[in-house]
């Protein structure tokens, strides 16, 4: 009997100590995972029936609140809504009590509810005073840029990024196909779910903000990253070398060349093979100009292959490959933008921001302000270098020889009349017949002789043709009225 005791108390010993382990796993461990996980509603019902701030754009446009709940039998008294639905749905995000938070709404959940320390201190004074103590956020995000680039984009799948290059601030970030987040934020058991399982299963999965969670080959707009790591290490100017006017190049360890769209023969010095887009000669300066080591470093220093320190959730990270050392063939594919590059248009903003910067990129952010009820600044967003992938002297070599790609090259279409603008274009080919392709263009723009005041990544998936010229004819008006928006709103040029 007293050896069943025993054998009963050990049993229980390490069943206690396994549960004491397990929940010690799951608060330690675990613990932001499962914070972070979007079906978990724990957070939400905690804050759901709590005032919540609002979301309101640099433009003064509301785009989340919460209102008074209309079903007064509800254990709700407030609901969330967003008046412009679904042009700012990918970026506000959801705030559902079935299946949690997403996008600005998860990112700044303890601004919004009024939980961060700035404001538990502040609300002490507020103990006997009946009001809200909650945050609203102003974002850096503008209707009038977000309203262009829909109407531009339209019914096509893709993705517009407009950011400010001297701060970071994001401008303007639409995706299609985007999402109405009222129906997934709805009170109304049958409508969430309805909403919640159309979403997920609907062709181009609406409900991810593709502009910094998707990644896609950027073909020849990469042949900016390839042509600045050039001019940094010195190993590129704008008159050596002169590369061999030719309609294709062949990387040692292959036989296969990678030809120059349409069969083109073109060659020179960098201002000419970026204003005709040559794939031959940026092949060449990343395969033998350049080399692997600088290559895969340089691209590095432009964001590829780091973690974004974008203020929005799980941002996608950029990718150049790095086992290219003993791969000649594939450093050059990858040097134009193929082979295994992939990038997200925020990123490729971001290099073009680069450029217009002075060779520095600013940590992107949408996040411009908090304030409480009563408008009193809680907090502000300072503006901060990411990384220094350029000097200024090549920095301004490249913006030069992009503002030559609109005045005379392939990205023309972006030109604005009384402005300075610079571009390059992109076609990723997909390797379908009849020819399609992922057209790409990326530029800036601002007052003649000034630093550029707004960078543009548009890119349009899945276009009909394979030509340089198709990223022209397709994404280069939608980046030029993007621009003239955002300009507008700056003072014009």
């Amino acid at each position: 009997m007293n050896r069943n005791i025993m054998k009963l108390g050990i049993v229980l010993v390490v069943l206690y100590v396994a549960l004491f382990a397990k929940l010690n796993w799951i608060q330690v461990v675990d613990k932001e995972s499962l914070d972070n996980n979007p079906i978990n509603t724990a957070k939400v019902r905690r804050d759901f029936n709590r005032p919540r701030g609002s979301i309101l754009t640099a433009d003064g446009a509301v785009i989340a609140q919460s209102i008074a709940n209309p079903d007064t039998d509800s254990e709700f008294k407030r609901m969330r809504v967003y008046p412009e639905g679904e042009l700012f749905g990918q970026s506000t995000g959801y705030f559902s009590f079935r299946y949690g938070s997403s996008g600005i709404e998860k990112q700044y959940n303890d601004e919004l509810s009024g939980s961060t320390f700035d404001q538990q201190v502040k609300s002490f004074g507020d103990l006997f005073v009946d009001r809200e103590n909650v945050g609203n956020v102003s974002v850096s995000l503008r209707k009038d840029v977000q309203q262009t680039a829909q109407q531009q984009l339209g019914d096509r799948e893709g993705s517009v990024v407009a950011l400010d290059p001297r701060t970071g601030a994001v401008l303007g970030a639409w995706s299609w196909p985007s999402y109405d987040p009222n129906t997934v934020s709805s009170l109304d058991k049958a409508i969430a779910e309805t909403s919640w399982k159309t979403l997920n299963a609907a062709p181009g999965v609406p409900m991810r903000p593709h502009f910094y969670q998707d990644r896609y080959f950027p073909g020849s707009t990469f042949k900016i990253v390839t042509a600045g790591v050039g001019l940094q290490t010195g190993k590129v100017t704008n008159t050596e070398p002169s590369y061999p006017f030719t309609n294709g190049y062949t990387a040692e360890g292959t036989d296969k060349p990678i030809m120059n769209f349409g069969g083109a023969t073109c060659g020179g010095t960098l201002p000419e093979i970026l204003r005709v887009s040559c794939n031959s000669s940026f092949a060449e300066m990343g395969a033998e100009t350049i080399g692997p080591v600088d290559m895969v470093a340089g691209a590095g220093s432009f964001g590829f292959n780091s973690s974004v320190p974008f203020d929005m959730p799980e941002p996608a990270k950029s990718v150049f490959p790095t086992n290219v050392g003993n791969n000649q063939p594939k450093l050059a594919m990858s040097s134009i933008g193929q082979n295994d590059v992939q990038a997200t248009p925020l990123q490729m903003a971001m290099v073009a921001g680069a450029v217009a910067n002075g060779g520095v990129i600013m940590k992107p952010h949408v996040l411009s302000e908090v304030r409480n009820v009563q408008g009193e600044v809680i907090s502000t967003y300072s503006p901060s270098k990411w990384l220094t992938p350029m000097s200024p002297f090549a920095a301004s070599t490249l913006l030069d020889d992009m503002v030559g790609v609109v005045k005379s090259g392939t990205a023309a279409g972006m030109a604005i009349q009384g402005c300075q603008v610079g571009g390059k274009t992109g076609t990723a080919q997909l390797g379908t017949e009849p020819p399609r392709s992922h057209t790409w263009i990326i530029g800036f723009a601002g007052p003649p002789g000034k630093p550029p005041t707004v960078a543009v990544a548009v890119v349009v998936l899945n276009q009909s043709g394979g030509s340089e010229s198709t990223g022209g004819r397709v994404a280069a008006p939608i980046a030029k009225a993007v621009l003239q928006t955002a300009l507008a709103a700056q003072g014009g040029c």
